[in-house]
């Protein structure tokens, strides 16, 4: 006799009671505008893989790469900027 054993983890990974927590959906929130701005990146490049690069996409590519950097300093920014709360002594 086979007994069906199944792996507990992989059936409990997508239960309704493992929702994300308020600071998960925190982090998120506050990673929203990399995400968002890496995605125009990965767009702007998925543009141009079955030809070459025009002018246009050149420019493109290079706008959403500052975005994308640009957004992920004020990230590090705000977070360096919580951390050090309170001032020098």
């Amino acid at each position: 006799m086979n007994h069906i054993v199944t792996v507990q983890d992989a059936v409990t990974a997508f239960a309704d009671f493992m929702e994300p927590t308020n600071a998960e959906l925190d982090a998120i929130e506050q990673e929203m505008p990399v995400i968002l701005a890496d995605v125009d990146l990965m767009d702007a490049q998925i543009t141009t893989l079955d030809r070459t690069p025009t002018e246009v996409d050149d420019r493109r590519i290079r706008r959403a790469r500052r975005r994308a950097l640009t957004a992920r300093v004020a990230l590090v920014n705000r977070a360096a900027g919580a951390s050090l709360s309170g001032g020098a002594a």
